[in-house]
């Protein structure tokens, strides 16, 4: 077998190539840049808007796991154009190669569109998938978390300085990244099951609040905090002050402070994927705790 990817680069790409070559499958991945020689993957230079490239990562693959995409954007363009043209490209060119089964990765975000530009275009990327007339599963990851990760690094950070500033009162479900890349990989593998949208995550019902969450996240860090749940106002204030601070680095946009007001991002139970499937394996505090480690040694912490 051998697995086209796109987002290979990325922290869940990148994790799932691991997790591929490990199991003793063969991958295709694209890149924008030249990438180290590694056994059993081959790189292709090219990108999501270059059909060229995407003919040459197809050609010879059994199955597609659609991975890349934008999650913050200053140019609420760069959503569309990542998440719904990059998308279409890609069913394109798996249609025009024969490939079938075709793994696409969204988010819980497209469950409630309204709410953001980012929920908005991943919606709109499901929706292509579902009527392209490939064999696909979709796959809605809740937050993703595990070395390597830059998107949750910033609570670990806030944890450290033993205060943390958090979103309305609500839930969230939790995945590691590699009980996530597990996932994908049983679903490249086989045709089945065939055209379901899956919501995967640590398996712990109801997910967790944020003061939980955040209780968690202290511990790993071996720091108590105090955490103070944010107004959406003052939420999306701080997405302005972000801006101004960090310009191109900031990582709270006005987008992301409307998504991350919403009270429930737990996984829905009947989404979850059928254990004869796959299961969760990474204890969720033990996971942030071998996150944290991973964080001080890289000095990111």
């Amino acid at each position: 077998m051998t697995i086209a990817v796109t987002g290979g680069t990325g922290f869940v790409g990148s994790r799932f190539i691991d997790t591929a070559v490990q199991a003793g499958q063969q991958v295709q991945a694209l890149t924008r840049r030249p990438q180290d020689s590694r056994d059993c993957v081959q790189w292709v230079e090219g990108s999501l808007e270059d059909s060229d490239s995407l003919r040459r990562l197809v050609t010879g693959c059994t199955s597609l796991v659609h991975i890349a995409g934008v999650i913050n954007a200053r140019d609420p363009k760069d959503f569309e154009r990542g998440n719904v043209d990059g998308t279409l490209a890609m069913l394109a060119a798996a249609t025009a190669a024969g490939i079938t089964r075709f793994v696409h990765v969204s988010s819980l975000a497209a469950r409630e569109p309204k709410l953001s530009r980012y929920g908005a275009s991943k919606a709109r990327s499901e929706e292509l998938v579902q009527r392209s007339g490939l064999d696909w599963a979709i796959v809605r990851p809740p937050a993703v978390y595990g070395p390597g990760d830059r998107e949750t690094l910033e609570l670990f950070r806030m944890a450290k300085l033993r205060v943390m500033l958090l979103p309305p009162h609500g839930r969230v479900s939790l995945i590691h990244v590699d009980d996530l890349s597990r996932l994908l990989l049983a679903l490249a593998q086989s045709d089945e099951p065939s055209r379901v949208v899956l919501e995967p995550d640590d398996g712990r019902s109801g997910g967790w609040t944020h003061k939980e969450l955040a209780k968690a996240i202290g511990a790993a860090v071996g720091k108590a905090n105090l955490s103070l749940s944010m107004p959406g106002k003052m939420l999306r204030l701080g997405a302005v002050v972000d801006q101004l601070v960090r310009r191109e680095r900031a990582k709270l946009s006005a987008d992301r402070a409307a998504y991350f007001s919403h009270s429930d991002w737990a996984v829905s139970p009947e989404l979850r994927p059928s254990p004869t499937l796959w299961q969760p394996q990474v204890d969720t505090e033990d996971g942030l705790r071998r996150t944290a480690e991973w964080y001080r040694q890289q000095r990111w912490l």
